[in-house]
C-alpha cells in the first residue's frame, strides 16, 4: 500500500494565478484533499479587493471590498468558521449587521491562505501550453502546471489568454466596472453624522467610517468613500491628486466639515471593481478541462461569489482527477 506522500505524489500539479477570494477558497478546498497548488499573485499578499491600505502614521483604510454577507450554507460556513478563529467580525452599519475582516478587510482572507503556498510580487504575463502541461511566465518562466487556474478579473484574462482564445470568447460579454476610492482621516472631535450611507445614484455612492470597524485604529475619524460606477468612468484617467480635488469636497460636503480639516488624504483607482454583467455560471473550462477561469465576475458582485467560484473550480477538478 502506497503511504500519503507517494498518493500526494500522483496528483495532477496546479496553478492558481490570483491570491483573492476566489483563489484563495480554490486552493484551500484542493490542499484539503491532499493537492499541493501553487498561488500566484501579482501584489505583495493574499487578498485581491479585500484590501487595506496602511498609512505611514499607522492609519488603516479598507479601500477595496467594504463588507461581506452570506447566503448560501457553504459561504455561511466559512464565515462560522473565520469567526470563531477571530478573522471575520461583525459590524454595525448600514442599519444592519454585517461582516468584515479583523483587524483589516484582507484579514479574511489571509488568514484562510495560511499553510498555502502563495508566491507573491509574480505578475503572470505568459501562459503556454506544451505538451498537455501549462508554463506560466513572469519577467522570467517559471514552473510546468498539470491545471491551471486564473482568477483575475475577466478583461485581464482575456488580455492574458489573448481575444482569440475560445475560452476568452466564452467570457467576452462579461462587464466590470470601475471604482475610484477616496481615503481620507480627519481629528476625533470632526462631525461623525453616520457610519455608513448608500445613494447609488450619488456621485459618492458609498461612504463609509472605516474607523468605526472592530479592530481598527482610533486616533483618528478614518472614512472611506466610493464613487459610483458612471462617474468613476468619466473620471477614470484622472492622476490621483486630481480624484482628490474631486472627491474630498463631495465628502466634506456629506460630512458637514472643511476640506482643510483632513489630516490625510489619498486616493486609489480599481479598474475593474464591480462586476455588472455576471458570466451566470461559476466557472469556464476547456475541454481537457486542464484550464480554468473563474472569479466574483461570474456570478455577481459580492465576495460570496468569488467563494462559490473558487469552491466550484476546485470541485471539478477533483471530479475530474479524483480525490
Amino acid at each position: 500500500m502506497r503511504d500519503s506522500k507517494e498518493l500526494e505524489m500522483t496528483k495532477p500539479s496546479v496553478a492558481i494565478v490570483g491570491a483573492g477570494m476566489a483563489g484563495i477558497a480554490c486552493g484551500c478546498a484542493l490542499k484539503e484533499a491532499g493537492y499541493a497548488p501553487v498561488i500566484f499573485e501579482k501584489s505583495r499578499g493574499a487578498g485581491g479587493r479585500m484590501a487595506t491600505r496602511r498609512t505611514a502614521d499607522d492609519l488603516q483604510f479598507d479601500h477595496g471590498a467594504q463588507y461581506l454577507t452570506a447566503r448560501s450554507d457553504g459561504f455561511k460556513r466559512f464565515i462560522r468558521k473565520a469567526v470563531s478563529t477571530g478573522s471575520v467580525v461583525n459590524w454595525q452599519a448600514a442599519n444592519k449587521s454585517i461582516f468584515v475582516g479583523n483587524p483589516t478587510m484582507n484579514a479574511i482572507v489571509k488568514a484562510a491562505a495560511e499553510g498555502l503556498e502563495v508566491r507573491a510580487n509574480e505578475k503572470i504575463e505568459m501562459l503556454n501550453t506544451i505538451d498537455g502541461q501549462w508554463t506560466l511566465s513572469s519577467e522570467n518562466p517559471l514552473d510546468t502546471f498539470d491545471i491551471g487556474v486564473l482568477t483575475m478579473p475577466a478583461p485581464q484574462i482575456i488580455e492574458l489568454l489573448g481575444e482569440q482564445h475560445s475560452l476568452s470568447r466564452e467570457i467576452a460579454d462579461v462587464c466590470m466596472a470601475p471604482c475610484l476610492t477616496v481615503l481620507a482621516a480627519f481629528p476625533p472631535h470632526q462631525p461623525v453624522p453616520f457610519v455608513s450611507r448608500r445613494i447609488p445614484n450619488d456621485p459618492l455612492a458609498w461612504i463609509a467610517q472605516d474607523s468605526s470597524k472592530p479592530g481598527r485604529p482610533r486616533s483618528k475619524t478614518c472614512w472611506v468613500a466610493q464613487a459610483s460606477p458612471d462617474w468613476s468612468a468619466e473620471h477614470l484617467e484622472c492622476r490621483p491628486e486630481e480624484i482628490v480635488s474631486l472627491m474630498l469636497p463631495m465628502l466634506c460636503e456629506a460630512l458637514g466639515t472643511d476640506p482643510e480639516m483632513a489630516t490625510h488624504v489619498s486616493a486609489h483607482r480599481w479598474r475593474y471593481a464591480l462586476v455588472t454583467a455576471p458570466l451566470g455560471r461559476p466557472f469556464v473550462c476547456d475541454d481537457s478541462a486542464s484550464l480554468y477561469l473563474g472569479g466574483d465576475w461570474t456570478l455577481g458582485a459580492r465576495v460570496e461569489a468569488a467563494w462559490q467560484s473558487g469552491s466550484a473550480i476546485a470541485a471539478d477538478i477533483l471530479a475530474h482527477n479524483g480525490t
